[in-house]
């Protein structure tokens, strides 16, 4: 129980620190006209100065065994974190981490496609209902719908196709080597999209990008170590805590709107996250 706990407690750390990289986007949003693919340059800019730092000193290898997957898994995360941060520059903190957190539910609707790993029937009901707390969060008119929300939302799909070329990826190369092609690609990619709307940053809005890039960094590196001590299904059930956190702070700090049908939104998804752990059948397990 105490390695459990240990697990826990990084992941509600990463859950948090996730939470203040996309805070700390919005208050760039607010204070300059910096764009959220801008903003995600320096985060995939960061990740790779920490991750070359850290393949210098253990001596990894980058060259990957399996070239495709590990391509695949750098692209589509690239993709998922362009459209979050544009996403962060439209719509609420408690919005975008909301919808971006419906991606457990397509990497298990993809999983038997592209990992051949067996489904359940079941994921189709909670797809539904996360295609459910989808609309009551983005809440359209059909006169006018936010686009952050759809770039947000985007992003949750684009991450699931990422998950399941890294499950691809995990089964030949080290996680150093993923990442370091991660955030390589992904800071390449960037900057040319960010070149004819570049901002140089300074003062404030430079700390706050810098804080953002640290924040998810971080984040992504309790991740990964939190998933060492805890299994997969109570696992992803905290890291679903982001929801929480990301509500609580929006309100607080940016006074982002909490009706009822975001919060029936919210909880739609929460349930279709804990019926996609499978937490039952772990707790089974253990008795």
């Amino acid at each position: 129980m105490h390695i459990m706990m240990r697990g826990v407690l990084l992941l509600l750390f990463s859950a948090l620190a996730f939470t203040l990289s996309t805070v700390f986007a919005k208050l760039v949003n607010e204070g300059s006209s910096i764009s959220g693919i801008e903003i995600s340059f320096f985060r995939f800019l960061t990740g790779f100065i920490f991750v070359s730092l850290y393949i210098i000193r253990s001596r990894e290898r980058i060259c990957p065994n399996n070239t495709r997957y590990v391509m695949l898994r750098a692209v589509f995360n690239t993709i998922a974190v362009l459209l979050f941060f544009t996403g962060i520059q439209y719509t609420t903190v408690t919005s975008a981490n909301m919808l971006n957190m419906t991606y457990p539910i397509f990497v298990f609707i993809l999983a038997p496609l592209i990992n051949r790993e067996k489904g359940h029937y079941s994921d189709i009901v909670f797809l539904f209902l996360t295609l459910g707390g989808t609309y009551l969060i983005i809440f359209p008119d059909f006169h006018r719908i936010n686009p952050g929300d759809v770039y947000a939302f985007l992003s949750a799909i684009a991450a699931g196709f990422a998950l399941t070329s890294l499950r691809e990826a995990r089964k030949h190369d080290s996680s150093a080597t993923i990442i370091f092609h991660l955030m390589l690609i992904g800071a390449v990619i960037s900057f040319v999209l960010m070149l004819p709307s570049f901002i140089m940053p300074q003062g404030t809005i430079l700390t706050y990008i810098l804080l953002s890039a640290i924040a998810a960094v971080t984040g992504q590196g309790a991740l990964t170590i939190g998933f060492k001590y805890i299994k997969a299904a109570p696992g992803s059930l905290v890291s679903s805590s982001r929801i929480l956190f990301a509500t609580v702070l929006g309100v607080i700090i940016f006074g982002d709107p909490l009706n009822v049908h975001i919060l029936c939104g919210g909880v739609l998804i929460l349930i279709a996250l804990i019926g996609t752990s499978r937490i039952w059948e772990w707790f089974s397990k253990k008795k």
